[in-house]
């Protein structure tokens, strides 16, 4: 488990399926997700993606998949976010849009940040996004990232500008310590 000063992150599970059968079915959420994600979205989507996706690569160590909850109400499913031990896709999030502009993912997006340089000890963590994601690619930015590259992918929306977003640790190291 991962906390922050409002979120508590916790490893993802089975018993999450219906939490996120109830949100994640909804264009604004799954538009600028890469193309893998089915739509619409089938109703036993959440199941099978933690069954057969998400906890067999959890693992293999392939992935790390958590929750996103309020420490004040860890009862209410607010999103998840990941992070991958893929070539230039570290890193997926979402979040309910009831709770987003909140400053909630940049919280959970910190913490896994800590979780990928300090317990990890990887040495560069990447983000593929549309680039038509401002939400995302302004997060990014204030994450310390920095634009690697562009391109186009295939997203649930169709074949898109897409963009890399690259953190180094020691960028990050020097983000943490307040220095440019």
């Amino acid at each position: 488990m991962l906390e922050t000063p409002r979120l508590q992150l916790t490893p993802l599970s089975l018993s999450d399926a219906a939490a996120i059968q109830k949100i994640f079915p909804k264009w604004e959420i799954v538009e600028f997700l890469l193309g893998g994600v089915p739509w619409p979205y089938p109703e036993d989507g959440a199941v099978a993606y933690i069954r057969d996706v998400s906890l067999p690569a959890v693992e293999r160590g392939e992935e790390w998949a958590w929750s996103i909850r309020l420490r004040s109400h860890p009862e209410i499913f607010l999103g998840a976010i990941s992070l991958f031990a893929k070539q230039d896709e570290n890193r997926g999030y979402w979040l309910d849009p009831d709770h987003q502009r909140k400053g909630l993912m940049g919280e959970a997006c910190e913490a896994t940040n800590r979780f990928w340089f300090e317990t990890l000890q990887r040495p560069i963590l990447r983000e593929l996004k549309a680039a038509a994601n401002v939400g995302s690619r302004k997060l990014s930015d204030r994450q310390g990232m920095q634009l690697v590259w562009e391109g186009h992918r295939n997203f649930v929306s169709g074949c898109l500008p897409a963009q890399i977003w690259e953190l180094t640790a020691d960028r990050w190291d020097r983000c943490v310590r307040g220095e440019p």
